[in-house]
């Protein structure tokens, strides 16, 4: 049976691949500003779209309405932005989400799944990272996101809206800008590399991430939407060093790497691996292997 789904943040890059996947066999309506979406990551598909923001709770609650889940994906998705302005950092991942949960909630939505981010879990030496440890965010960005988890969890308990927060880890795949602000490391190395330049990395490359194909996290959100309420790391279970990240890409490119190296970002962390013991619990898995997803992202990328 046909559902309505809502997306904020639908036309950017997580939000679309999951309109595309959505919008096959349901009514999808989108909300985007397009401060980071594009209208070109809709392309043809099959969605509504309404242009707006999380500051207007009558442009929420009217595009809600009758709505069976809300999938929350709007975000200043940058540490790097965050700390240069944490107050616009705060107006979007705090003041927009609860614009989201009070219009949720006000126009009878039984579900919102969120966005939230393995930021939360700050400089903790502790691997693998666990939804239970104690969080310790380093970032404007990392607060907001713990605190909109915070806003989700209260509002299940307060209001009965069903509430799911996913922390991502490092989300790549096809429609991430490398051009952006917000862009992550690997379509930055690609693009660098097929475009015959070298990939800057920041620090000394040593740092270690847990990468996951964003099918895989659309996956994620649509299991989420179904499953037990709560919070949980989507990821792979599986880290890798960004030094050793370029030369898998350059390998599968043909293409020599020699990567420029600039001073550590601050906010960043140094190694991120999780735990996705939680999630399996409402049937996520992650399908692709690094590999087979760089080369999917890799195609997508050569194409555009």
């Amino acid at each position: 049976m046909s559902e309505k789904y809502v997306i904020t943040g639908g036309a950017g890059f997580i939000g679309s691949n999951l309109a595309e996947t959505l919008s096959k066999d349901n009514d999808v309506l989108v909300i985007d500003d397009l401060s980071a979406g594009k209208m070109e990551n809709l392309g043809c598909l099959d969605v509504r779209f309404v242009k707006g923001d999380l500051t207007d709770p009558k442009l929420l609650k009217e595009a809600f309405s009758g709505a069976s889940c809300v999938f929350h994906q709007a975000a200043i998705a940058s540490v790097k932005k965050s700390v240069e302005d944490p107050s616009r950092t705060n107006a979007v991942g705090i003041d927009g989400t609860l614009n989201v949960l009070i219009a949720a909630r006000d126009a009878g939505v039984s579900r919102v799944v969120q966005a939230s981010s393995a930021a939360v879990y700050g400089s903790s030496l502790q691997l693998p990272k666990k939804e239970d440890m104690l969080p310790e965010p380093m970032s404007p960005y990392a607060v907001s996101k713990l605190a909109a988890e915070h806003y989700a969890r209260v509002f299940q308990e307060l209001y009965g809206l069903k509430t799911v927060s996913l922390r991502y880890f490092n989300v790549f795949g096809p429609k991430q800008d490398p051009y952006s602000e917000y862009s992550g490391v690997i379509s930055r190395f690609i693009s660098a590399l097929l475009h015959d330049e070298q990939p800057v990395i920041y620090g000394d490359g040593e740092q270690t991430r847990d990468f996951v194909y964003v099918a895989d996290v659309v996956s994620a959100n649509i299991l989420a939407s179904r499953g037990a309420p709560g919070v949980y790391n989507i990821a792979c279970a599986k880290s890798i060093s960004l030094n050793t990240l370029a030369k898998v890409i350059g390998k599968i490119l043909a293409k020599e790497v020699r990567p420029r190296y600039e001073s550590a970002r601050a906010g960043d962390i140094k190694h991120s691996l999780a735990d996705i013991s939680r999630a399996k619990r409402i049937g996520y898995s992650p399908k692709y292997s690094l590999e087979e997803a760089l080369i999917e992202t890799i195609q997508w990328f050569g194409k555009t």
